[in-house]
């Protein structure tokens, strides 16, 4: 166990990697972002001292994920420190807003420096990645979780409740990788080297969707992430805009992980497997030619509709799966 003084080692673990207002070195950041000149003071206070964009909406949003439920408690660090940050981003991505700050609490059962040092590099990198910095923090003993606070600024902020009946309803790139490659994740399946990769990459590389999330920002009328499968998620929208939905699964994009199943088994883990982290977005009809004029890895998926609840169709029949999505509790 960690004995006095050693969780204040993990804290110089992090403030090595994040120095207050550095630039990051050798990685892209996030276009226009303005993190590293925002900080007046970073890590090693009482409070971090931001200064906030002019004239620009601050979103925020904070994630706790847990050992064993939301991750292995045995995976690679730096696999659990990307994944942890970029679920968390994924939120500003929905909401269409640059990354700026982030915290982080940290429970460990103890202060391990094989453990720490390969996370607080995953972390970093992932942050350099995006533009985002961190600038302050917590860590306490206990069963493995990590809480992570995300902040941004956006002009045109990215709704659920904006959609409206006759609305197309899109998703970004292919669902159901996550979901599928879980089992491929945790050893329960056998898969040859390159499944193995897609499937690691889905569950602990999720790319947040801040491009199209931008591309779009100008038409959409609703959107939002999704983590809890589609079918869950896009319900989100429909509580929120008090309308329903219909999904036409003819042609629905389905992750090549899962495409290898049985079409309904495929479709199911697509529409309600989670962990995706793309976006789900409406698009009334005055833009929906503007929208597709982007050329983005997008696919139409169904119409908003104003009869409740989330209704899908193959093949011209009605076809509903056997679950909805993740459930938290």
């Amino acid at each position: 166990m960690a004995g006095p003084g050693e969780f204040e080692l993990i804290r110089e673990y992090f403030a090595s990697h994040f120095q207050a207002g550095a630039q990051p070195a050798g990685q892209p950041v996030a276009r226009g972002n303005t993190a590293h000149n925002s900080v007046a003071l970073g890590i090693g206070d009482d409070c971090a001292l931001l200064i906030p964009p002019a004239g620009k909406l601050l979103a925020t949003s904070v994630d706790t994920l847990v050992a064993d439920v939301h991750f292995p408690a045995a995976a690679d660090p730096y696999q659990i420190a990307s994944r942890s940050l970029r679920v968390n981003l994924s939120d500003l991505a929905a909401m269409n807003a640059e990354p700026l700050w982030f915290t982080l609490a940290l429970t460990l059962p103890e202060s391990n420096a094989d453990w720490l040092e390969p996370f607080a590099r995953g972390l970093a990198e992932t942050a350099q990645r995006f533009g985002i910095t961190l600038v302050g923090g917590d860590t306490t003993r206990g069963p493995l979780s990590i809480t992570i606070q995300v902040t941004g600024t956006c002009e045109r902020p990215l709704r659920r409740d904006g959609a409206a009946s006759g609305d197309h309803i899109f998703v970004s790139n292919k669902l159901g990788a996550a979901a599928a490659g879980l089992p491929i994740v945790l050893g329960d399946l056998e898969a040859s080297a390159e499944q193995r990769q897609q499937a690691e990459d889905a569950f602990y590389f999720p790319e947040p969707q801040f491009s199209v999330a931008r591309a779009i920002g100008p038409y959409a009328s609703a959107a939002l992430d999704i983590s809890d499968g589609l079918l869950a998620d896009l319900g989100h929208i429909c509580r929120a805009s008090k309308l329903g939905a219909q999904l036409d699964l003819d042609e629905f994009p389905v992750a090549e992980l899962a495409s290898s199943m049985d079409t309904e088994t495929a479709l199911e883990t697509a529409l309600t497997g989670g962990d995706d982290y793309q976006l789900c977005f409406t698009v009334p009809d005055e833009h929906l030619s503007a929208v597709q004029r982007l050329k983005l890895p997008i696919s139409i998926v169904g119409r908003m509709r104003s009869e409740p609840g989330v209704h899908c169709q193959l093949h011209g029949q009605a076809w509903q799966p056997r679950t909805t999505g993740y459930r938290h509790f």
